[in-house]
């Protein structure tokens, strides 16, 4: 019993000590680690499993593991500094489509057919390859595309329309649990949460995932997917509201036969109107 023991220590401390290490390396998802950093995640978990099996003895085996994590580090802080080193270490990007022409020498060096191009463009829903003004091979191995101006999708700045600044939504809910923190971060409690629940018909413990946006209006997705949940409209409410406000001023001012609160109501309903026109992009976008 003595040596499963052994080995089941040995295998842990080994995980948790490769754990801190590519921790250390740098934090990215595997389709964009540089090829130095994966080959030294393979060499790391090579030299682990041989360590754990027993093949290698501890001490060279932490010696290597030492030198494969030192030098990715020593290297990524020298091409921080240098931008040879870092063309050295992680290659050049490569220009594949420039003016709207694919570079077929381009091509040919990273090693990647018209088809393979093709195929990277749709992933990025690029369909038309007359739509792209340029595009570019990350070192990663990442495509990156421009499109022509005339076919980039218009935004609300291109429309001259002013829109409103959008803030991480907070989960509220998970599981049918309320999560205080993001709520309080958002300066509301429970209570506010519970009201609002009430007011949908819908019962804590039937909601799956319950998210806030930064305007304060509650979306929820409920474990009964049969149940129907009105969608909120806090910001059309609160419009219409004011509409209404103004409309109803308007509505005084003809009516009244004084000319002091004649005035005052115009007054009053054109502020409003000004208010309302400044605040329509937040509220009905």
């Amino acid at each position: 019993m003595e040596e499963p023991v052994y080995l089941i220590i040995r295998s842990l401390v080994l995980f948790f000590l490769v754990w801190f290490s590519v921790r250390l390396i740098g934090k990215r998802s595997i389709s964009k680690v540089k090829p130095f950093n994966l080959m030294s995640y393979i060499v790391l978990a090579i030299v682990t499993t041989l360590m754990s099996l027993n093949l290698i003895a501890l001490v060279p085996g932490f010696i290597v593991l030492l030198t494969w994590l030192v030098l990715p580090l020593a290297l990524d802080l020298l091409a921080i500094k240098s931008e040879v080193i870092h063309q050295l270490i992680n290659g050049k990007e490569n220009v594949l489509i420039k003016h709207g022409k694919i570079m077929e020498e381009n091509l040919l060096q990273v090693r990647m057919t018209g088809e393979d191009l093709l195929a990277e463009l749709r992933s990025k829903n690029i369909f038309n390859l007359t739509d792209v003004e340029f595009a570019v091979m990350e070192t990663n191995g990442e495509i990156n595309a421009y499109l022509k101006s005339d076919q980039k999708p218009v935004t609300a700045h291109d429309l001259g329309q002013k829109v409103a600044p959008q803030a991480e939504p907070q989960t509220v809910i998970m599981d049918g649990n309320i999560l205080n923190e993001p709520l309080f971060s958002l300066g509301l409690n429970q209570e506010w949460l519970k009201v609002e629940l009430e007011k949908m018909g819908v019962a804590q413990e039937n909601v799956f995932l319950g998210q806030v946006d930064s305007s304060g209006d509650l979306f929820l997705d409920l474990f009964d997917d049969a149940v129907e949940i009105p969608k909120p409209k806090v910001k059309e409410l609160l419009y219409a509201n004011l509409q209404k406000v103004q409309a109803d001023l308007s509505t005084f001012s003809l009516q009244t036969e004084n000319k002091n609160a004649k005035s005052m109501y115009l007054k009053n309903s054109q502020k409003i109107e000004n208010l309302l026109d400044k605040l329509r992009p937040y509220l009905l976008n």
